[in-house]
């Protein structure tokens, strides 16, 4: 099952009040607005990518917790990017400084773009998608994003430069092992031998 998309542009407004109630009164959904007002319906993943997601969100926060110096959060939070579109990246991460200059209001959509996102590519996400998402991520203020695609390949996205793509180009060829947090993340390192696998 592949995502949905309803362009409500000609017919149909919406507010971020408004998407904010909709996806609020329809939580079984995981809702996105495009930066077009277009309304995206994701379905949920099966369990083998939901597992990896698991592993993904559960090494970010326990590095978030031995570092201090932000927040990770899961798949079902909003964010309110500066170009106008609501994304829910599949693991992120917010550093506390920018977090306490907003003093955003916790039960809404965090309105910025966290510092750093993850996208893990589900047998139902077309790449191309998943790959002009992490691009809107970067061109909003995310300085490092990780595509990482279980089937061998992992993206790694920075602002003003190439996107660098680590794969496996032969069968006799290992897998990326692990990814770096950068100057972002400073000492995470994430283990891709249970993501990939």
């Amino acid at each position: 099952m592949t995502a949905l998309i309803l362009n409500l542009s000609r017919t149909i407004e919406l507010t971020d009040e408004q998407f904010f109630q909709l996806c609020q009164n329809n939580r079984d959904l995981r809702l996105e607005r495009t930066a077009e007002g277009e309304l995206i319906i994701m379905p949920p993943t099966g369990w083998e990518s939901g597992n990896r997601n698991s592993r993904l969100t559960q090494r970010l926060g326990n590095w978030t917790d031995a570092d201090g110096t932000g927040l990770a959060f899961d798949s079902s939070t909003g964010f309110k990017l500066p170009n106008g579109a609501n994304r829910s990246p599949d693991a992120s991460w917010v550093s506390r400084k920018r977090l306490e200059a907003l003093n955003p209001d916790p039960d809404r959509f965090l309105p910025l773009a966290p510092d750093f996102v993850v996208e893990l590519r589900s047998a139902s996400d077309s790449l191309k998608t998943v790959q002009q998402k992490m691009q809107e991520y970067i061109e909003n203020g995310v300085r490092l994003g990780w595509l990482i695609d279980p089937q061998q390949q992992v993206e790694i996205y920075r602002p003003g430069q190439e996107v660098e793509v680590l794969r496996r180009r032969s069968p006799s060829e290992t897998s990326p092992t692990s990814l770096l947090g950068e100057d972002v993340l400073p000492g995470f390192v994430l283990d891709l031998t249970q993501i990939l696998s």
